[in-house]
């Protein structure tokens, strides 16, 4: 069982980190799953990830609820943003699949801006 846990939680991973880079692929709930399966698979892993440097600090202030520090908005939001007006100018051909990734966009960026900020301390 703890290998099959393994894998689910590296292929959480996977698609999580894909999920930075594709519009609609959400990246958030894959790698708080990946954190979860690790928990109960490989501590090893699960602490890896938590370290991990660009990962890291955004799962931390998921899973901690301590919130997410205003770099990592604004990267979540760039790379977010960057994305979806790729697809949206040079993918979708369909003008409600552009408004469709428009109010993704848009409503992803509310959510994270009613996230709570963590302030250095």
């Amino acid at each position: 069982m703890k290998r099959f846990l393994l894998a689910l939680g590296c292929l959480c991973v996977g698609l999580g980190f894909a999920g930075v880079f594709l519009p609609l692929l959400p990246t958030t709930p894959f790698l708080l799953l990946a954190l979860y399966l690790f928990s109960r698979s490989s501590p090893k892993r699960r602490q890896a990830l938590m370290r991990h440097r660009l990962l890291g600090p955004y799962i931390k202030g998921y899973a901690s609820k301590a919130g997410l520090s205003v770099q990592a908005k604004a990267t979540t939001l760039t790379v977010m943003w960057a994305a979806m007006l790729l697809s949206v100018v040079l993918i979708a051909e369909e003008w409600w699949l552009r408004l469709l990734l428009l109010a993704v966009a848009a409503g992803i960026t509310v959510h994270i801006l009613l996230k709570k900020t963590r302030r250095r301390s």
